[in-house]
């Protein structure tokens, strides 16, 4: 399927809702933690996937706004991982030529996480076969808020007048603005919505989902959702006779 794959045009950027890993071990009477270690595994192979078939940009959506209301003892354990993610990765990561960045409210995040975070992006700010961003902390809904809040500002200091904002000085003030909007989101565990994941960002993606928990989600399972992208004719609001 690989090849195949390669042959036809592929989404520069991909993101993924992953979705599942509370309830893949409940099915097996494990705690909630233990699916998230389960979880991470499929990063690693889903990295790999997005390296051998040559997407660009891949972002994770791995710990949402409305995450920090769960219970202390699991926000502590996904915190406890992420680091350890940080710490282990970082150098393969480096080394398969991946650049790492972040987005969100990262400043919500233990000191800790912060610091490995910083390193990890400072040592591979220079890669460029895949960019990998992290959602951390992340709302679609904040990010907006807080994009707005800086137009406020902008405002008031002069730098633009209100009949000025446009779509762009928007995408401007958005955590990273030279991210390209995404060309295919992915859903994992059967879950039909968006969760308040890049709201401004997906206003065009294609959207897939798989009935996969994230942590039984595959190489295979991933390529399928890129396969099933190439085939969907993508129009942008315009009807087929009007791109010809």
């Amino acid at each position: 399927m690989t090849d195949n794959i390669k042959k036809n045009p592929l989404p520069k950027h991909v993101a993924i809702i992953m979705d599942g890993n509370g309830r893949w071990a409940q099915q097996r009477g494990m705690s909630r933690i233990k699916g998230h270690v389960k979880g991470a595994n499929t990063i690693r192979e889903i990295i790999s996937a997005s390296l051998s078939v040559g997407i660009k940009w891949l972002t994770l959506y791995a710990f949402s706004e409305e995450n920090w209301n769960r219970s202390r003892q699991e926000v502590r354990g996904l915190m406890s991982l992420l680091l350890r993610f940080l710490k282990k990765e970082r150098q393969s990561l480096n080394e398969h030529n991946i650049q790492v960045r972040a987005i969100g409210r990262l400043n919500r995040l233990p000191s800790d996480i912060t610091e490995e975070l910083a390193k990890t992006v400072d040592i591979t700010r220079n890669n460029d076969d895949l960019i990998l961003t992290l959602a951390l902390s992340y709302g679609g809904r904040q990010e907006l808020v807080d994009d707005f809040k800086k137009i406020a500002h902008m405002i008031q200091s002069g730098k633009i007048q209100p009949d000025e904002i446009d779509e762009n000085i928007i995408a401007s003030n958005l955590y990273m603005k030279d991210m390209p909007d995404p060309d295919l989101l992915i859903r994992t565990s059967g879950e039909m919505r968006i969760s308040n994941f890049l709201l401004w960002q997906i206003a065009y993606s294609e959207v897939y989902f798989s009935d996969c928990l994230w942590p039984d989600f595959k190489k295979e399972d991933f390529l399928e959702a890129i396969n099933e992208y190439q085939k969907r004719d993508r129009r942008f609001g315009l009807a087929s006779e009007s791109r010809n």
